[in-house]
């Protein structure tokens, strides 16, 4: 093959040279798998478009361009034979690039879809068996872009939307009961209340606050203090006066 350029020229080519639409350019959009989560939502491009070029007519240097936008496409879209067959055929010195990209990669991209195909079949629902195993059947390339960018994702919607809606179980709420509270009920130490004077029960004997036989009110204050003192001065009195007769009496025994 005539004027090959190294592996990191075409790299490099193929950076400054942007590639059209790329097929595994991950998308924004999601489905739903069978459990309806998210998942990522590939595009496949039709590389058959891109090889849609003179390839008799190409310089070295545009299949060389060619091929690594091929790679580029082939490694975004997670393609697990392509990528290394080119990358193979850029390495060696030898490799007939022309005619790889003749017949070589279309059908190492049809493999590609096939096994990504399959891919699809695991953990999948019935709808989505259902369509992959068609594709399968019907094994060209347009069914198996058809299932890969659209069709999967149908069947994913259909299985998802067949699930049970799963029932919510009401569980038991523990409500805290609270304790009794232990109320202190105070009770009133009975107070000692004085007896009104004339009243039933109302005072013992020898207490001030009797009545006296009248019926008037007990003396107290002043009136008790003057009684005192006249009775201890006749009390005086007639201790003197037995002492003076007991002395004459004894003086008239002698």
């Amino acid at each position: 093959m005539r004027g090959k350029t190294s592996t990191g020229v075409v790299v490099a080519l193929a950076l400054l040279i942007p590639a059209a639409p790329a097929m595994a350019s991950t998308e924004t959009l999601t489905a739903d798998n069978k459990a309806c989560q998210t998942v990522e939502r590939k595009v496949y491009k039709d590389i058959r478009e891109m090889l849609a070029i003179d390839l008799d007519a190409a310089t070295d240097t545009e299949l060389q361009i060619l091929a690594a936008q091929l790679l580029t496409v082939a490694k975004a879209a997670s393609l697990p034979i392509l990528p290394g067959e080119i990358e193979e055929v850029l390495r060696d010195p030898e490799g007939d690039l022309r005619a790889f990209l003749k017949t070589g990669a279309k059908q190492a991209w049809t493999t590609d879809l096939r096994i990504s195909v399959v891919r699809t079949l695991t953990n999948a629902g019935t709808n989505l068996k259902a369509a992959a195993q068609k594709a399968l059947d019907t094994a060209t390339i347009d069914a198996y872009l058809a299932y890969l960018n659209d069709g999967q994702y149908v069947a994913r919607e259909l299985d998802c939307a067949a699930q049970p809606t799963p029932s919510v179980t009401p569980t038991a709420t523990a409500t805290a009961t609270p304790a009794p509270t232990a109320t202190a009920t105070a009770t009133p130490a009975p107070t000692a209340s004085a007896s009104t004077p004339g009243t039933a029960g109302g005072g013992g004997e020898g207490t001030s606050t009797d009545k006296d036989e009248d019926g008037g009110l007990p003396v107290t204050g002043a009136d008790t203090a003057l009684v005192a003192s006249i009775g201890g001065t006749l009390l005086l009195l007639g201790t003197t006066g037995y002492l003076i007769g007991r002395r004459r009496r004894s003086r008239f025994v002698a």
